[in-house]
């Protein structure tokens, strides 16, 4: 039978990640204000593949809230992704609080589970949040943002 230790959350590798992705977001988001709403070409081998959209939907002092989406050549035969994320601005952190509207993640679950999220679901989440951002900046092309032409 084997030895099956239970999973411990990688609490330096999730702040790790929420403190790139505010990095990544307040690089995109510029100078947005609230209700404003920047898209971002996103292109493969020269070709249109979607738009990567950052609405901030609430600026305050000490948090934000932007919901983060896509549009793409898919929309007709798949969910397109949407998550909404805070940003902690007096750590510099960005975390991701909702997304395809399931709210509030732990940051370990017992598995198998009822909703089948993974022990790590919450890292997983801000990991792919990062991914996401990071091609948009790597591939994206904004009119009103120049370091993204």
């Amino acid at each position: 039978m084997p030895n099956r230790s239970a999973y411990v959350t990688d609490l330096k590798g999730l702040q790790g990640e929420c403190s790139a992705n505010y990095l990544r977001l307040t690089r995109l988001l510029g100078a947005l204000e609230a209700g404003e709403t920047r898209e971002v070409e996103l292109v493969s081998h020269g070709r249109r593949v979607g738009e990567l959209c950052l609405k901030l939907q609430e600026r305050a002092p000490y948090t934000s809230i932007v919901r983060v989406s896509q549009r793409g050549i898919l929309d007709a035969y798949l969910e397109t992704p949407r998550m909404r994320v805070h940003l902690y601005h007096d750590v510099r952190m960005a975390e991701v609080t909702d997304f395809q509207r399931r709210r509030h993640f732990h940051g370990r679950y017992r598995y198998p589970n009822a909703q089948m999220h993974q022990p790590d679901e919450k890292l997983q989440l801000n990991r792919f949040l990062g991914e996401w951002l990071e091609h948009g900046l790597a591939h994206g092309h904004s009119l009103d943002l120049p370091e993204l032409r």
